[in-house]
């Protein structure tokens, strides 16, 4: 299997109270396994769809311009673009 390019986070904003990141992700990107250690909240900035890989399997996520969504502390997955265009979106983690 050929690996998967990585998707490219940009932080933009570090500190005490929360981590915001830009993550862009060419056709065919992914994030790596990973488990979140915040609560965050995920702001698309592109229409797509993300494939997500969960431990209870394949799951799609929606991503629509204009609807931000939450997710809580403990999430693990791996985050693929599957589709043919970039996708992005702007995830902000809270620290306190």
């Amino acid at each position: 299997m050929t690996p998967r390019p990585a998707a490219v986070p940009t932080v933009q904003i570090d500190n005490d109270a929360v981590r915001v990141t830009e993550w862009r992700f060419a056709p065919g990107a992914e994030t790596g396994w990973h488990r979140h250690g915040y609560d965050y909240v995920v702001v698309p900035v592109t229409h797509g769809v993300l494939q997500l890989e969960t431990p209870e399997g394949p799951i799609e996520a929606v991503l629509t311009l204009g609807q931000s969504y939450n997710r809580p502390v403990g999430v693990e997955h791996n985050v693929i673009n599957a589709g043919p265009d970039e996708l992005a979106f702007i995830e902000v983690e809270i620290k306190r």
